[in-house]
Parts: C-alpha cells; sequence; structure tokens
C-alpha cells in the first residue's frame, strides 16, 4: 500500500484524492492547504486523511511515501524538491516548474535520490491519445506530416501563468508523446486585452528536426470552447475533438499523391476514402495516471510522463515565452541530455 500525501486541494486537487481514495494500491493519509474552507471540503470528503495547513509537515510525516502536487505553479519547485530530499516519490501537476533551471534540478534530484518524479500530463493518459499512439506505431498514419490544434474557450483567466502556460502545455505534452521527432524550433506570439492579466491569446508554430510542423491557437477570450487537433500523416489523417462525448477520434483515408515526376509536370491526385471512429476505453484518464505512478514506485519503472518529458515541456514552455517577449522571432532548442 502506497501511503500518499497531497498538496492542494483547490481546483485539481479534489480529483486527485478521490481517485487516490478509490485505489486499491494507494491510501490517501494527509491533505496539506493553506485555505481553512479547502481543508473543510477535503475533511468532509475524506475524514480519514490527517489535514494540514503546511504542506512542510505533510512532507516530514513518516506516513507519506509519496508527494502529489496540486498547487499554484510557482509553488512546484519548492514543494516537489522538498519532498524529493526528505526521499519521497513525486508527482506533480503540470507543468512541473516555472523555469527549465528549476525542471533540470527536480530531474537531477530524483535521479540522485533513485525517486521516482513524475509529472500529471493527464492527456497523455486519455484513451484517445493513447489510440492515437497506437494507430501511428502500426503505421496506420504514416509519416506525421503536421500536428494542427485548436485550444480555445472563455476564461479562466489564471493569475500565475499566461494562457500558453496554462493552455499550450497540454499540446506540447500530447505532441512529446505522439511525435518521435525532435522539436529544434519554435516560434508563438501572444496578446493580452484584459487590462491587469498575463497574455490571453497566442499562436505558436514548432518546428522538429524532420519536418514536421505544428501549429498550437490558445486564447481565453473565445465564445465558445472548442477542443480540436488535426493530425496528418502521408496515409491517413485525424482529427481529435475532445469535446464530443462520443467518436472522439475519426480517422480519414484521405491524402494527396503525386504522379510522376515531382520535378516536372507533375500532377496532384487526391484520394477520398473511408471514414472510421475506432473505439476507445472509458477508463478515465487520471486513474491510470495513477496506476502508472503506483506501478513505478513499486517496480523502479520510468514514468510515460516522467521528469525529463516534463523537462522537455517546460523548456518548450520557456523558449515560446521567450519568442513573445521578441514579437515571434523563432527560437532554437537546445538538444537534453539525459539525466545521469
Amino acid at each position: 500500500m502506497i501511503r500518499i500525501g497531497l498538496v492542494g486541494y483547490g481546483y485539481w486537487g479534489p480529483n486527485i484524492a478521490r481517485v487516490v481514495a478509490e485505489l486499491e494500491t494507494t491510501e490517501l493519509t494527509a491533505i496539506a492547504d493553506y485555505s481553512t474552507p479547502a481543508r473543510q471540503r477535503a475533511g468532509r470528503r475524506h475524514p480519514s486523511a490527517h489535514l494540514l495547513s503546511d504542506w512542510r509537515d505533510l512532507i516530514k510525516s513518516a506516513d507519506v511515501d509519496a508527494v502529489v502536487v496540486a498547487t499554484p505553479v510557482d509553488t512546484h519547485f519548492d514543494i516537489a524538491m522538498a519532498a524529493l530530499k526528505a526521499g519521497k516519490h513525486v508527482l506533480v501537476e503540470k507543468p512541473m516548474a516555472d523555469t527549465s533551471a528549476h525542471a533540470a534540478a527536480l530531474v537531477d534530484e530524483a535521479a540522485r535520490r533513485n525517486r521516482v518524479l513524475m509529472v500529471d500530463h493527464t492527456f497523455v493518459y486519455t484513451p484517445a491519445i493513447q489510440k492515437i499512439r497506437a494507430l501511428i506505431d502500426a503505421g496506420e498514419i504514416g509519416d506525421v506530416y503536421y500536428y494542427d490544434s485548436t485550444r480555445i474557450n472563455l476564461g479562466l483567466f489564471q493569475r500565475d501563468v499566461n494562457v500558453i502556460w496554462d493552455l499550450a502545455v497540454h499540446d506540447f505534452a500530447i505532441m512529446d508523446h505522439l511525435l518521435d521527432a525532435d522539436p529544434v524550433a519554435i516560434s508563438a506570439s501572444a496578446a493580452a486585452f484584459v487590462p491587469g492579466s498575463p497574455e490571453n491569446m497566442a499562436y505558436l508554430t514548432v518546428y522538429h528536426d524532420d519536418g514536421t510542423m505544428a501549429h498550437l491557437n490558445v486564447n481565453w477570450l473565445s465564445p465558445v470552447k472548442i477542443r480540436q487537433t488535426l493530425i496528418g500523416g502521408s496515409r491517413r489523417m485525424v482529427i481529435y475533438d475532445d469535446m464530443q462525448t462520443s467518436e472522439k477520434v475519426k480517422v480519414y483515408d484521405r491524402g494527396a499523391m503525386v504522379e510522376g515526376d515531382p520535378g516536372y509536370e507533375h500532377r496532384v491526385s487526391y484520394r477520398s476514402g473511408d471514414i472510421w471512429a475506432p473505439a476507445l476505453s472509458t477508463k478515465e484518464a487520471l486513474l491510470t495516471e495513477m496506476q502508472e505512478f503506483v506501478r513505478c514506485i513499486e517496480t523502479g519503472a520510468r514514468p510515460l510522463t516522467d521528469g525529463l518529458r516534463g523537462l522537455r515541456v517546460v523548456n518548450l514552455l520557456a523558449a515560446a515565452s521567450r519568442s513573445v517577449r521578441l514579437r515571434g522571432q523563432p527560437i532554437e532548442l537546445v538538444p537534453l541530455r539525459e539525466a545521469s
């Protein structure tokens, strides 16, 4: 039985607490939150958990084997680092840290302590993304040409991060999981149209070493909520629409082909075949993610969304932020080293 302590019982914390409490392999032993109303809510739902106002007391507890961090981004580093130094395994909400240097330090500390460091990139564990990964592995998509995502809605405005760190982080994590190519440069433009708030809309382009291109549209000022991704390949194309209650993934047997010599008087022909929606599991992504966390603690395996993947995502976020400050100038990305 893995004894888990949860730091943060605000927006996402209650979902994590529920899943931890439901699993047979975990026990929710402690919840820490500075907010008295939050602790009161936690106490009503999880009466057996020890309630604390200071996360430091949770980390010191001998009754906690692993710590889940569900707090604002600017607090992730201090809490996760303290937990690792105390010998705890750590699952930290996305993004894992507020700077690349902080993220790299967490990766190094986890390796030094031989502790599991996992990042809460929940979308990677959704049945839809897992199915798309399986289609790519089976060669059904062919060579991936592009990844085009629209992730827009009205709110929620964040106080500590802009729309890129809030919404584009999901696509960066999904791309890191689905695309075998490495990103080599990123360009981003963003604007803030609500006084006193960080940037609330942005357009981003990510260039990969094999020519794959990704384009992202993220926005907190849209009158409608859209969560749609198009993935184009040499054999087939995929539409992933997370707003659909069924048929979230559709595969299109469509494409363009060049007949004759592509260098002289070539002609483009188009293929329009069947459309099909693969069956998807109904299993909750957060449940799959927590089971992965437990499995890695028990076996010493490397998590699917480990610290190094979290670092790659933070590097993209940091580079995008720099590009925004430079009005869209492309920023080259430096390849990451493996943690020792």
